[in-house]
């Protein structure tokens, strides 16, 4: 019986120590800042947040080779990252922007612009829109 228990007790401490071994061994999570300002990527400084509740979008969107987004312009601060591709932003004063994948954008706010993909393929985005209910959070320009 104490036989027993002491080959119990053993390998109840062989597989901790195993364990805490590997815990000690595995690797801790990376944060890596990609981008961080109070200016959008055209050097134009973010307006303040509205006084209101708010409400966070998140859109995956997908811009076809050869293609571009319509003239629009987006009353509320957002930022993305290009997941896929390359994309050309160009604002209303003629700066231009050029993204590949993996690249942050700080978007410009209430300013028009648009996105061109020069690429031979799709391009996709992550973007990331911090409004309030019932805001919308891109205006296409007639």
């Amino acid at each position: 019986m104490i036989k027993n228990c002491l080959i119990t007790a053993l390998t109840i401490l062989t597989a901790f120590f195993a364990h805490k071994s590997e815990l000690m061994t595995k690797e801790a999570a990376l944060s890596i800042t990609l981008i961080e300002s109070q200016v959008s990527w055209n050097g134009d400084s973010l307006p303040n947040y509205p006084r209101s509740k708010p409400q966070i979008s998140i859109l995956k969107i997908t811009i076809p080779a050869h293609s571009d987004l319509p003239l629009h312009y987006h009353p509320v601060i957002n930022a993305g990252v290009l997941l896929k591709g390359e994309l050309l932003v160009i604002d209303e004063d003629g700066k231009e922007l050029v993204l590949q994948a993996g690249d942050p954008i700080i978007e410009v706010v209430n300013k028009k612009h648009l996105g061109r993909n020069n690429g031979e393929e799709d391009a996709e985005i992550i973007v990331f829109y911090a409004g309030t209910p019932g805001m919308e959070i891109t205006k296409k320009v007639q």
